[in-house]
């Protein structure tokens, strides 16, 4: 894991100043730099407005008392793209503005789902009430709404691979 995420800082911005090279000798470096520039400006307007919209959406799920497990992932996406959106490159925008377009989050979501869940046990309690969820068996046991002025504990453990 650590030699791909390695892989991943070495590779990513040598593949993005190649690109943004390319794109320069086929138009300029003024429309190059003013692409990079509008798609950070343009990127930051829309975290912001996704940003407050998940903030409510939030407020909207403890308010009926459930968890808000999607507004959480919703927010967590948001404030990746909007780093994404902060390194100059074309792949990083590209990937921040899906991150920053709802059904962009949902696609990204089911594969993340899809592709980690396997590994996962999850346990989200409030003191009272329990929900437990084991997703190798792809079990989760039922719950009761949570009250949304109880303190919510949410325990995730990453199974050991054999």
């Amino acid at each position: 894991m650590l030699g791909k995420l390695l892989a991943a800082f070495i590779l990513i911005p040598l593949v993005e100043f190649t690109l943004l090279v390319k794109v320069a000798a086929a138009t300029s470096f003024g429309t190059t730099f003013l692409i990079v520039i509008a798609t950070g400006a343009i990127g930051s307007i829309l975290a912001r407005r996704e940003g407050l919209e998940t903030i409510r959406r939030f407020q909207l799920a403890m308010g009926e008392g459930r968890v808000p497990s999607r507004e959480i992932q919703d927010g967590l996406m948001i404030v990746f793209a909007g780093a994404l959106l902060l390194t100059p490159g074309l792949i990083t925008d590209t990937v921040g503005f899906i991150l920053l377009i709802p059904a962009g989050r949902s696609i990204v979501r089911t594969w993340l789902v899809k592709h980690f869940m396997g590994n996962f046990h999850v346990h989200v309690s409030n003191g009272q009430t329990h929900h437990h969820y084991d997703s190798a068996n792809d079990k989760s046991s039922s719950h009761h709404p949570l009250n949304p002025h109880d303190a919510i504990d949410v325990e995730v453990v990453r199974k050991d691979k054999h």
